[in-house]
């Protein structure tokens, strides 16, 4: 443990907060934005899509979309954001996203808004997602050094799952009130106020554009993880939670809809309650979370969180899976806020953004996950295929247990 993590374990709330620079802060914001708005058109647009066609296949396939390029470009958009002014390229990126938002309100208000719409703007936003690690998360680790990191993305991860609870909860009450372009039109001035926060972050992180194609520095931050056995391992859970377990929240409409009887207002309530037990523990981990619990937190916070979706996909009552949603949100505080540290302390200094690219490629195989839970929800249920796909993710924890063991 280093000096100034002993020095910050114990310390009160406002202690901690007071050791943060603004510039910290305003990084924060844009990610809790960003995140806000995800889970309040991710909760519209679930249901939306689930109205028009019948279909948990399409409702997952639409989420989907929003992982989808970082499974693509994860690792490239890593090597590209080392040659870029970081601060312009996060506003032009958080831009692009409020601008798909306006194109979908105005489209909406027109009553002409088709699921193939808000399949496009899925990707079009994914694209913006993907360079949250290698941009923003990268930018808030240089403002607040190594030995912060760790309370930095409990913070940051805080905020996103805070976002978890207004964001759907907002979605459902503005489509049952305002319908989808009220959704839209909230979105974009969201994301106006995070293009200027952005834009007053005062920190200069230099580009580095050493030598070498993009390419070629992509496939050397690959074989690095390769080669070595820690970021091996936390990349591989990280496959394991995106495949098995994160795909679940698409259910969440589909399940709270057929299996629960809620309506749009009820489901965003019932989505929002993970992000309560996600906003808890990550409080939790800002305060006392100290380095040697670090790997155990990480794994450990995949496997309950995958018991804890088999819970809410089977439990008869809205309360039922209130309580089993609360608790994935607990478990995946854990390891929300250990994948991008980890990666970060483990990575060379000189290597990180790619590095956190990768992070960004392994976070984006998710969209397997989706496909098959889709196919198998629409094939035998979706409360059936969610708890099967979460108990085959138990077994591929257990199977690569000689890998992870020694993080």
């Amino acid at each position: 443990m280093s000096d100034g993590e002993n020095k910050e374990t114990g310390r009160s709330f406002r202690q901690v907060l007071r050791t943060i620079p603004l510039d910290y802060w305003r990084l924060w914001y844009v990610g809790l934005i960003v995140t806000t708005v995800r889970w309040l058109e991710t909760v519209a647009v679930g249901i939306v899509v689930y109205a028009e066609t019948g279909s948990a296949f399409d409702v997952a396939m639409v989420t989907m979309l929003r992982l989808l390029p970082m499974g693509l470009f994860g690792a490239f958009l890593g090597a590209i954001a080392e040659r870029f002014d970081r601060r312009l390229t996060l506003a032009g990126m958080v831009g692009l996203m409020a601008v798909t938002s306006a194109v979908l309100a105005v489209i909406a208000w027109t009553s002409t808004l088709e699921v193939w719409h808000l399949a496009v703007a899925s990707f079009i936003n994914g694209c913006g997602w993907a360079t949250d690690n290698p941009l923003r998360r990268m930018m808030m680790g240089e403002v607040v050094g190594r030995d912060r990191m760790a309370t930095a993305m409990a913070f940051d991860v805080g905020a996103a799952n805070a976002s978890r609870v207004v964001g759907p909860t907002a979605g459902g009450l503005l489509l049952a009130g305002t319908g989808i372009e009220g959704a839209f039109a909230l979105s974009v001035a969201l994301y106006a106020s995070a293009v200027a926060a952005t834009l007053m972050v005062r920190s200069r992180i230099p580009s580095s554009p050493g030598s070498g194609a993009v390419l070629a520095r992509t496939w050397e931050s690959v074989t690095m993880v390769f080669a070595d056995r820690r970021l091996g391992a936390i990349m591989a859970v990280t496959v394991i939670y995106n495949i098995f377990g994160w795909p679940f929240t698409s259910m969440i409409p589909v399940i709270g809809r057929d299996r629960l009887l809620l309506g749009p207002e009820g489901v965003g309530l019932l989505a929002s309650v993970d992000g309560v037990g996600a906003f808890a523990g990550a409080l939790v981990l800002a305060l006392w979370l100290t380095p040697g619990w670090h790997a155990r937190a990480y794994v450990g916070g995949v496997a309950v969180y995958l018991v804890a979706l088999m819970g809410f996909a089977l439990a008869p009552t809205p309360l039922l899976a209130g309580a089993a949603l609360l608790l994935t949100g607990l478990a995946g505080a854990a390891f929300a806020t250990l994948q991008a540290t980890l990666v970060y302390l483990a990575a060379p200094f000189h290597m990180r953004s790619r590095i956190l690219g990768v992070l960004s490629v392994c976070i984006g195989t998710g969209p397997l996950g989706f496909l098959w839970l889709g196919w198998l929800a629409d094939m035998i249920g979706a409360p059936q295929a969610t708890a099967i796909t979460g108990a085959m993710g138990l077994a591929a924890l257990a199977a690569t247990w000689p890998l992870w063991r020694r993080i």
